[in-house]
C-alpha cells in the first residue's frame, strides 16, 4: 500500500488578501432511494427501508456527484474530490470494484468525467497542482488515477481508515492506491486552529483564501473546505450533510461511520453558517441544491 508523508502547511504559493473563483461541476449522477439521504424514523423505519431498497413505492432520486476546480491567483489550479472515473460511464465495477454494479447505478456521459471538463475550462489534468480529498469513498476518489502530477491532501485519519476499510465501509483500494505524492493533514497537531465555527482547520496556502476544517463522523477523516471568492465564502461542505434539508435538521442520512462525531461536525457547520451569513454552503449530493448553482463563484 502506498505511504503517504506527513503535509507541511502552509503550501507555497499564497498571497496576502487573495481569492479564489471556484467552479462547481457534475460528474455524474447516482440512483439512490429516499432513504440514502432521508432515514426513515420510528417503529416502522427498517421495513420502510428495506421496501425502499428493493424499489418499491418509488421516490428513487439522481443524486450530484460532485467536483469542484478552484483556481488560486498564484498558488495555481486546485480540485476537490475527483469526481467518477470516465469508465464508470460504461463499466462501474472496473473502477469500483466486483459487486460495485449491485448498488451503484451511475448516469454519466464520458465528458462529464473531469477528464474532459477541466480542459473544456482551460486547464489540462497536468495543470492540477492540488487534490483535496474530503474523503475517499469511491464515488469521490473513483478518478484519483487521473492526477498524477499532483499533490493530495486527506485527513490522516481517513487514509488510516480508507486503507484498512474495504467495500462495506464504501472504499475501493484500487482507487486511490498510487504511487502519488499523497499528504496527510492532522487536525491534533499543534499549529491546528479554530476558525468561525470550527474548532480545527488549517490554513492551506497560508493567505486564507483555502481551508481545510475537520468534519468526521460520515467517515472517520472528513474534511470539509472554505473558500475565499471575492463576493462571499464558499464552504464545500462534502458528505458532511448530503442535503440542503440535512443541513436545517429537517433530514438523516441512513449511514454514518460515527454518530456523535457527525452531530459535533453538524453543529460546527451551523456555527460557520450563523457566524458568517453570507457565506454559500454547498452540500454533498442534494439534486434540487445543485441546479440553483452558477458556473463560477
Amino acid at each position: 500500500m502506498t505511504e503517504p508523508k506527513p503535509a507541511e502547511l502552509p503550501l507555497a504559493g499564497g498571497r496576502t488578501g487573495a481569492t479564489v473563483r471556484v467552479h462547481p461541476m457534475l460528474t455524474a449522477e447516482l440512483h439512490a432511494p429516499p432513504a440514502f439521504t432521508d432515514r426513515p424514523s420510528g417503529r416502522l423505519a427498517y421495513p420502510k427501508i428495506a421496501v425502499q431498497m428493493v424499489g418499491v413505492g418509488g421516490g428513487w432520486q439522481w443524486l450530484p456527484v460532485p467536483a469542484f476546480l478552484v483556481r488560486h491567483p498564484t498558488a495555481g489550479n486546485i480540485v476537490i474530490d475527483t469526481g467518477l472515473h470516465p469508465i464508470c460511464a460504461r463499466d462501474v465495477a472496473a473502477n469500483m470494484g466486483r459487486g460495485s454494479n449491485l448498488i451503484y447505478r451511475p448516469r454519466m456521459t464520458s465528458d462529464q468525467a473531469l477528464r474532459a471538463q477541466l480542459p473544456a475550462r482551460g486547464v489540462q489534468l497536468s495543470d492540477v497542482r492540488v487534490v483535496i480529498m474530503t474523503h475517499m469513498h469511491v464515488d469521490h476518489a473513483s478518478a484519483v488515477s487521473e492526477f498524477p502530477a499532483s499533490t493530495f491532501l486527506v485527513d490522516r485519519r481517513e487514509w488510516a481508515a480508507a486503507t484498512h476499510g474495504g467495500f462495506r465501509e464504501g472504499y475501493h483500494h484500487r482507487q486511490f492506491d498510487h504511487a502519488f505524492d499523497w499528504r496527510t493533514v492532522d487536525y491534533e497537531d499543534d499549529s491546528v486552529e479554530s476558525f468561525a465555527g470550527f474548532a480545527r482547520s488549517v490554513d492551506v496556502f497560508g493567505d486564507g483564501s483555502v481551508r481545510l476544517v475537520s468534519t468526521p463522523g460520515h467517515t472517520p477523516g472528513h474534511q470539509s473546505v472554505v473558500l475565499r471568492c471575492s463576493g462571499r465564502e464558499v464552504l464545500v461542505v462534502g458528505d458532511a450533510a448530503y442535503t440542503e434539508r440535512e443541513l436545517d435538521g429537517d433530514a438523516h442520512p441512513l449511514l454514518v461511520s460515527d454518530g456523535h462525531l457527525y452531530r459535533r461536525s453538524l453543529r460546527e457547520i451551523a456555527e460557520y453558517r450563523r457566524e458568517t451569513p453570507d457565506a454559500l454552503l454547498i452540500p454533498g449530493h442534494d439534486p434540487e441544491f445543485w441546479v440553483t448553482l452558477d458556473r463560477e463563484y
